[in-house]
């Protein structure tokens, strides 16, 4: 694998030794940050799913037509909070991942199928539902990030 060299750009002296102690602090950390906060994202959207709670996820059960909108909403549900805990147990991330790329056809066809309901001018002004699915898009390629760690996330560090 090809090393990326860092810009020091910012100069020489205690203004570069603290930059690189701040870019040193985000690369140890800022990948499992990443996984975890996302995971728990995953994980408590797919609770408030469970739990009865409204999310625009009835926009994806109007386009997954496979039975009752309260069932397909359940299932979402139970699907992210999977999505969530695989994210969040590093062993299960290709899991999460191979589960994320299942659902991302739904989303991206619900943007589509429904652009009534997610766009108020398509393409440039989508409405709230809408602009809830294209956020979707941005997570799944966040997953994607975190993917390219498979083969071993480094452990966080800090040089002194």
């Amino acid at each position: 694998m090809q090393q990326i060299k860092r810009s020091r750009a910012i100069g020489t002296g205690r203004l570069a030794v603290l930059d690189e102690r701040v870019a040193s602090f985000m690369e140890g950390w800022g990948h499992l940050l990443h996984r975890v906060s996302l995971g728990v994202m995953f994980l408590w959207f797919g609770t408030l799913k469970l739990m009865g709670f409204e999310t625009a996820t009835g926009l994806l059960s109007k386009t997954i037509y496979w039975g009752p909108e309260d069932l397909v909403v359940a299932v979402l549900g139970a699907w992210e909070m999977a999505v969530g805990i695989a994210l969040i147990h590093r062993p299960l991330i290709r899991l999460a991942l191979l589960l994320l790329a299942i659902r991302l056809p739904a989303t991206a066809l619900a943007l589509v199928l429904e652009a009534d309901v997610t766009f108020a001018d398509a393409p440039l002004a989508p409405t709230p539902e809408g602009q809830f699915l294209i956020k979707d898009l941005l997570l799944f390629s966040a997953a994607l990030v975190i993917g390219g760690t498979v083969r071993g996330e480094r452990p966080p560090h800090v040089h002194h």
